[in-house]
């Protein structure tokens, strides 16, 4: 017996948690637009045993935001989409086990040699070892070995969306997306649980597996009341924030094409791609996308390092642009080292630059190193540009030029927003893109790209960076 088609809702509204800020927004899904946003910051808090989410406020804020946005817009579905690398351990009564980890605390780091002896390899699971907490197993193994008494406590292990859909209806998850996110729990090409589950003793502690379109229920007598929706709305079981953003592109697009989605991190996905080997020591990934098919990825935290180096920028003139493609004046990787495709490695300016200089040429940084992920991945075809930096006309004209290729960009200002709006329609496709028009000289472009992939190459311990406060 088939599903009854699910009925097109009108407002949804998703609740959108990204690694520095969360977010409320309600989609009309008509205009594919926002018509009502709210945003807080994602703060992390530094009491009790380790550095950890601060839930208490995150909710507060959610239902509050519900509350107001349900007067004036009316919701008809509610979805979720967070960031990966996180996971919530519960009790029995659907509390906290366990504070929400930060995944940058260092702390599992401390138990790197006895975790690597227990994880799989990259083959099985896509996942690359990555530090602190970005490997969600990891996170698991340190919080089983160092919280008192945490293994008896626990009795479900979720994955970060399906806690919100979970508190919204009492019924908590574990969904593909998220379980892909370079956690090592998860066999994308099996679509499975990886052998580290029942290494940490979790086989009968993961919550049961919901795709991200699934109906996790509807909103809880208690939630319905404080905030006016109607008992009756459902409640999307929820997203990974990267596999968001590229949903709506799915059916929309001819394959093949890739997806950039920008925030604190700058997350590359490749669809129809060429076949290329992965080398996890570069930050690539093999990720779940909504429809439950390996995508290979690539990542570095360029929203991160734009914020970093923001402050010693200035706005910037044409005759900056110039200056800097004629001087060929560089910012080489890394700025955040800890990840991307060149770990480990320690960038810096190649010269002293004024401050809109800087501007100027972090912005081809950035669009040289979503380069480089991209063609680590074997991306091929147009490349969309999701979120943020979406905005930013420089990194656009570099991305354009070292790539070859179309750029196009979404018309909202995120795409990880209308993504998980769809997934209440069914994830129907609706791809607004903008082509991007390259305003610099393209041939300069060009040939300031070869040259910092040739610098990058005779360089492969990089410099020290540093801030220079003269410019």
């Amino acid at each position: 017996m088939t599903k009854p088609p699910r009925p097109s809702p009108r407002h949804v509204a998703v609740w959108d948690i990204g690694k520095t800020n969360a977010k409320l927004a309600v989609v009309d899904m008509a205009s594919m637009s926002e018509i009502g946003v709210r945003t807080l910051p994602n703060r992390v808090l530094r009491d009790g045993p380790y550095p950890h989410y601060d839930i208490e406020r995150l909710r507060a804020f959610l239902l509050n935001g519900l509350a107001e946005l349900q007067a004036e817009h009316g919701i008809d579905a509610i979805s979720v989409t967070t960031h990966g690398a996180s996971l919530v351990l519960l009790d029995g009564a659907g509390a906290l086990a366990c504070p929400v980890l930060d995944y940058e605390h260092d702390g599992p780091d401390r138990l790197a040699e006895a975790y690597d002896a227990l994880r799989p390899e990259f083959a099985v699971t896509g996942s690359p070892r990555l530090p602190m907490g970005l490997n969600a197993g990891a996170q698991l193994h340190w919080l089983l070995e160092t919280q008192p008494g945490l293994r008896d406590r626990l009795a479900q292990v979720v994955t970060y969306p399906q806690y919100w859909s979970g508190l919204l209806t009492g019924r908590f998850g574990c969904e593909y997306t998220s379980l892909g996110c370079h956690t090592d729990l998860w066999q994308p090409r099996e679509g499975s649980f990886s052998p580290l589950v029942a290494a940490l003793g979790l086989e009968s502690k993961m919550a049961p597996l919901a795709h991200a379109g699934d109906v996790a229920g509807t909103p809880l007598p208690e939630i319905a009341a404080r905030t006016g929706i109607a008992p009756q709305t459902p409640v999307l079981s929820g997203i990974h924030d990267s596999n968001a953003s590229l949903l709506p592109h799915h059916k929309a697009l001819a394959q093949p094409f890739a997806v950039v989605s920008t925030g604190t991190w700058v997350i590359s996905m490749a669809v129809g791609g060429a076949q290329v080997p992965l080398d996890p020591a570069r930050d690539l990934l093999i990720n779940v996308n909504a429809l439950g098919g390996p995508t290979p990825s690539a990542r570095f935290m360029g929203g991160r390092e734009y914020e970093m180096l923001k402050p010693e920028t200035g706005p910037h003139s044409d005759r900056d642009v110039s200056a800097v493609l004629q001087r060929r004046a560089m910012l080489l990787p890394s700025v955040e080292t800890s990840s991307g495709p060149f770990p480990g490695r320690h960038g810096d300016w190649t010269e002293a630059l004024s401050p809109g200089e800087k501007s100027v040429a972090l912005a081809f940084y950035l669009g040289l190193m979503t380069a480089e992920c991209l063609s680590l991945i074997g991306a091929e075809g147009s490349v969309v540009v999701e979120g943020p930096l979406a905005r930013n006309t420089l990194l656009l004209d570099m991305l354009a030029a070292a790539t070859g290729r179309e750029v196009a960009c979404s018309a909202s200002a995120t795409g990880t927003s209308i993504g998980a709006a769809l997934l209440a329609a069914g994830g129907a496709p609706a791809s607004a893109l903008q082509s991007h028009e390259v305003t610099s000289g393209r041939e300069a472009l060009e040939n300031y790209a070869a040259a910092w992939r040739a610098v990058v190459r005779q360089e492969p311990t990089g410099g020290s960076f540093t801030r220079r406060a003269n410019g």
